[in-house]
């Protein structure tokens, strides 16, 4: 089934277990089931509630989909061996850019509930809203979405799909293509997130703007996806699948980016934060003034000390990184704290008093994540699970931390 190098010790199969693979399939699809059915069922009940509990739910998945994209192309660009054995997953991951797309209709139809510079009547008598009229449209908002989906599941299609002919080929010419691919895709992927962030996030208080905040999304997102990176390989693990190819040096290495990123997120916040406290600005302290009332000040504290501080304390020490026990606390904890933040982002919009918890909350969370867990799912069957065609393959095996 698999192809081995002779020299190896103990081996690996590279494709997943059927029975494995069949168990993985039906809990995600009963997850699906269910959730979608709740998810309908609230939407039909209460759709005022059902958008702003969708939209948490979506973007939380996607910024773990665009994050998974960002570090692909970081690796070929540094044309990194140690993440080799972990990239198949990882673009398993990216791979789920048109299921998103597919995931974005309730927001296109929900734009009237969700977004307030929708409404014709309210722009004409908002000056400040006539001004960014230009941007902030129906139109515009629609055309620049379908824009952002064809740029990300053309590069995640085409990033994955040389991975996978390199499988069999060998070829070295895939790997200089997927370099060369990955240069222009970085400074894409970076302005489109960006401007998707500032569509889909932002503009629900369209009177604030923040200079950071594209930047402050995809710092979480990209944390979001070692997070669910890590987990995945540790429930892999479990099964004894890959239990030898991904080693504790691998483990060891994403513990280090989610502490890096970990540290970079709480800078982004803080600088966002610092800068505005500074300038003292109405039309800039509105976002936090509405984040520092009622029971959103107790969210915000809990990003303080949960998002950042927490987690920078658990992960400091070289021994925490490669204690497996460590890094699935920590990964749970994680996905937890960035669905925090973004429940802290788009919730205050509408529910200015405070924190508003709903059934909802969770039926479309678990929606969208199982909806992404099949995608992922369904390709795990489709070639190995490593891209044992890479050429640096054998060497990111045996890669060692320093």
């Amino acid at each position: 089934m698999s192809k081995h190098h002779h020299h190896d010790a103990p081996k690996d199969n590279y494709q997943i277990p059927v029975a494995t693979w069949e168990k993985g399939r039906n809990v995600i699809l009963a997850l699906f089931v269910i959730s979608w059915v709740a998810a309908l069922a609230g939407f039909s009940l209460d759709h005022k509630q059902f958008f702003p509990s969708y939209l948490v739910a979506f973007y939380f998945g996607a910024g773990i989909t665009i994050g998974s994209a960002l570090f692909i192309m970081i690796q070929h660009l540094t044309g990194s061996a140690w993440s080799v054995p972990l990239r198949r997953l990882m673009e398993n991951i990216m791979m789920n850019m048109p299921v998103l797309a597919v995931l974005f209709l309730p927001i296109a139809f929900g734009i009237h509930e969700l977004y307030e510079w929708s409404h014709a009547d309210v722009v004409a008598n908002d000056p400040l809203l006539l001004k960014k009229a230009a941007f902030l449209n129906p139109t515009a908002f629609y055309i620049r979405a379908v824009i952002y989906f064809a740029i990300w599941s053309y590069w995640a299609w085409r990033l994955s799909s040389w991975s996978r002919s390199q499988d069999a080929s060998k070829d070295l010419n895939f790997t200089f293509k997927s370099e060369r691919l990955s240069a222009p895709g970085m400074l894409l992927f970076f302005l489109s997130a960006s401007l998707a962030s500032v569509d889909w996030i932002m503009s629900l208080q369209p009177h604030w703007y923040s200079t950071i905040f594209g930047i402050y999304c995809m710092a979480g997102g990209m944390w979001a996806f070692f997070a669910i990176l890590t987990f995945t390989l540790l429930r892999l693990r479990a099964n004894g699948i890959l239990a030898n190819s991904v080693t504790i040096e691998h483990y060891h290495d994403m513990g280090k980016w989610m502490f890096a990123l970990t540290v970079f997120w709480a800078y982004i916040a803080f600088s966002q934060y610092m800068l505005i406290w500074y300038a003292n600005l109405p039309e800039e302290t509105i976002f936090f003034k509405v984040r520092r009332t009622g029971t959103w000040e107790m969210v915000s504290a809990v990003l303080l000390f949960g998002h950042f501080a927490a987690t920078f304390l658990t992960l400091l020490a070289r021994a925490s990184k490669r204690s497996l026990n460590v890094l699935r606390f920590i990964t749970v904890w994680i996905l937890c704290m960035h669905y925090v933040d973004v429940y802290w982002l788009v919730m205050p919009n509408f529910s200015k008093a405070g924190i508003a918890p709903h059934w909802m909350d969770l039926a479309c969370f678990v929606a969208v994540m199982s909806t992404l867990a099949l995608g992922f799912w369904w390709r795990l069957r489709s070639a190995p699970i490593v891209p044992v065609g890479d050429p640096r393959f054998q060497k990111g095996l045996e890669f060692q931390n320093v």
